[in-house]
């Protein structure tokens, strides 16, 4: 079936794309370039430009450009059939500069859903890179993090960071705006400042101000935004000349306030169409949604890649991706943008230690 929007009819020929690859209706299969032949099953998704999608998880797509998505029962897409443009991705190949005699430095999130822990060399002219990252979940939003949860978390956290040869004075913890609005958090820094660390706690502002110096790659600031897609909160940011920008709406958890879906969407079309058209065509787009969707068409390791349409993922469920989709569609359609890209190793805690001197 060749779907267009709302509408679908089924294939009755077969077709080749501009890309040279041939879909066999027939036979329902692919011919690839190099003559071999993939079958279709019910389910599987192929773009208009040939980047092929299994409905299962563990399968890699056979192409990597995306300029529409078609879903397919048992066949594909056709370009003789208008298959309606969602975005026009191409594959991001920016790579960033790699540093030079850096410097190591730690810093462990305090995250709403996840305490999270980075290690990056830095050098002097700030080009860095991700040495060693590691992720765990988090139950403060829910107020069922405890204390001593909390605390075996941090202190596992810096023993790995000495041990990886961080100096203890260049580690650092940050609390993000969603985890700080929980009374637990402000219990569990001030235990850290009795161990003569300094916690920073940000403002949603102030994050995404980070976010943006972390995510923005140098050259973007007058071609691309930000969106940083927190449990808590989604920061929305740009360069303004000089002076960065950010606004901030609901984030990806707001399901479990019970706010309706029409009115996060609603709130994020006003703060994302603040957006200047000069830097709407590219968002770089970081947090754990958005995580979640550029895992599911990654290719390999490359450090970025450009994600699909807000409604091209019909493979993921669960209310926390739900609710993200919602706030990623927003966003789209209130800015226009054509190209969302997500980038690995970025996190606004990142930012912040670009951010010391």
């Amino acid at each position: 079936m060749v779907q267009n929007g709302n509408k679908s009819k089924p294939l009755e020929k077969d077709v080749t794309l501009p890309n040279g690859i041939r879909v066999e209706y027939r036979t329902q299969s692919l011919l690839l370039t190099n003559g071999s032949r993939v079958p279709l099953r019910e389910g599987d998704m192929l773009s208009l430009n040939g980047e092929y999608i299994r409905k299962t998880a563990d399968s890699a797509p056979v192409t990597a450009s995306i300029a529409a998505t078609a879903t397919a029962t048992a066949m594909a897409t056709a370009p003789a059939v208008a298959v309606a443009p969602r975005l026009a991705p191409a594959t991001f190949t920016y790579r960033p500069t790699a540093p030079v005699n850096g410097k190591l430095k730690g810093v462990v999130e305090l995250g709403a859903s996840g305490f999270n822990m980075f290690i990056i060399r830095i050098d002097g002219k700030k080009n860095w890179k991700m040495e060693k990252s590691e992720f765990g979940n988090s139950l403060v939003m829910e107020n069922m993090a405890t204390e001593e949860d909390i605390r075996n978390g941090l202190k596992a956290y810096i023993g790995k960071m000495l041990d990886f040869g961080v100096a203890g004075r260049d580690i650092h913890f940050v609390v993000s705006s969603g985890a700080s609005m929980a009374e637990v958090t402000h219990r569990i820094v001030k235990s850290l400042e009795a161990l003569k660390y300094r916690v920073n706690t940000v403002t949603p502002e102030r994050e995404g101000v980070l976010g943006l110096q972390a995510a923005l790659p140098k050259g973007f600031d007058d071609k691309a935004f930000v969106v940083d897609m927190g449990s808590g909160n989604t920061k929305i940011s740009w360069m303004d000349g000089s002076q960065p920008r950010s606004n901030n709406t609901y984030g990806a958890k707001y399901y479990e306030k019970g706010i309706d879906d029409a009115a996060v969407a609603a709130d994020a079309k006003t703060k994302a169409g603040q957006v200047p058209a000069g830097v709407s065509k590219t968002c770089f787009i970081i947090g754990g949604v958005p995580y979640e969707l550029a895992k599911a068409v990654r290719q390999g390791q490359e450090p970025y890649t450009t994600l699909l349409g807000p409604d091209a993922y019909p493979q993921l469920s669960g209310a926390k991706i739900k609710s993200g989709l919602n706030i990623y569609q927003a966003v789209a359609s209130a800015t226009g943008c054509s190209q969302f890209v997500f980038g690995y190793d970025t996190n606004f805690t990142i930012g912040y230690l670009l951010s010391l001197p």
